[in-house]
């Protein structure tokens, strides 16, 4: 979706929009579940632990950073990464709502 177009929804919107993007791959799944799971910040781990190439994780991690669900801080060459805890909130926050928000009143299909 282009620029233009995001500004004429909510705030709210765009950001349980970005959250479903980053959470739509599997891979970026897997890694946010490794991070969920070691609660520590991990480097080279992450390769160690996918059926994926170096450069493809680093993509994703790249996707998952620019939604703010993980921060990575730099440990010598490497950068190591774990969960946002702020922005990991807000998320489920937003995607909570939006989850809850619809109530069954009747079946309409």
């Amino acid at each position: 979706m282009g620029t233009k177009k995001t500004e004429e929804f909510t705030v709210k919107d765009n950001k349980i929009a970005m959250y479903a993007k980053a959470l739509a791959h599997p891979a970026r799944v897997a890694i946010l579940q490794l991070l969920i799971k070691k609660q520590a910040c991990i480097c080279g781990d992450i390769v160690d632990e996918l059926p994926l190439s170096q450069s493809t994780v680093s993509q994703h991690l790249k996707e998952l950073k620019e939604a703010g669900l993980i921060k990575g801080d730099i440990d010598g060459v490497r950068v190591c990464y774990c969960i946002d805890e702020i922005e990991w909130e807000a998320a489920k926050n937003y995607l909570s709502g939006l989850f809850e928000s619809f109530e069954v009143h009747n079946k309409c299909c």
